[in-house]
């Protein structure tokens, strides 16, 4: 199996007929030589929208915490982006809808296979790190992302990068004070 035939079975899956019909593309990226892979939510309404991944605010912060360039970032054969559901959920009360808990158990291990040079996963937000880190993540997101060192050298988990975690992260100023240089001397580390 290819990562083409993958994608064409992601876009013609009837759980996923609804999102076609929406004209929305997965979005995703996935390159056989990739050595960082960021395990995100679920798209939001303007990266569906513009078919780019992480294109908003909350990319610009991402990239800025891995100390990356764009030009970087957007590259498959460096970075995969899969997050725990391919397309935008939509909205609900309180913010975006959570991604469908059956899609990354169903694609994520499929593409997954196809990179074999991943050497650093990097998981962002509740879904992905309890998804990932079953029976190893803590009681809460703070107290996971806090307990960083306990997932390295493989994985590192974080944070939302969204603005709206500007109140998280004054609460947490160990976050940017020890956690974020771990995780660029990691990502530069796996880059080279």
């Amino acid at each position: 199996m290819s990562l083409g035939t993958i994608h064409e079975r992601i876009v013609s899956d009837p759980a996923n007929s609804w999102a076609k019909d929406l004209g929305y593309a997965p979005l995703y990226a996935a390159g056989a030589c990739a050595r960082i892979a960021v395990i995100g939510q679920a798209p939001g309404r303007k990266a569906q929208e513009s078919g780019i991944a992480w294109n908003d605010a909350s990319g610009i912060k991402l990239l800025q915490w891995l100390g990356v360039s764009e030009t970087q970032f957007r590259n498959p054969e460096l970075f995969a982006l899969l997050p725990m559901d391919f397309y935008y959920p939509g909205k609900g009360t309180g913010g975006d809808l959570p991604p469908r808990k059956d899609f990354a158990a169903r694609w994520h291990p499929q593409l997954l296979e196809l990179m074999p040079e991943i050497r650093l996963t990097i998981l962002i937000g509740q879904y992905a790190q309890q998804h990932y880190l079953a029976g190893r993540a803590k009681r809460n997101l703070t107290e996971t992302v806090h307990a960083f060192e306990e997932y390295l050298p493989a994985t590192i988990p974080l944070v939302h990068p969204s603005p709206l975690n500007f109140r998280w992260q004054a609460h947490n100023p160990w976050f940017v004070v020890d956690l974020l240089p771990v995780l660029q001397e990691y990502v530069a580390a796996a880059l080279s």
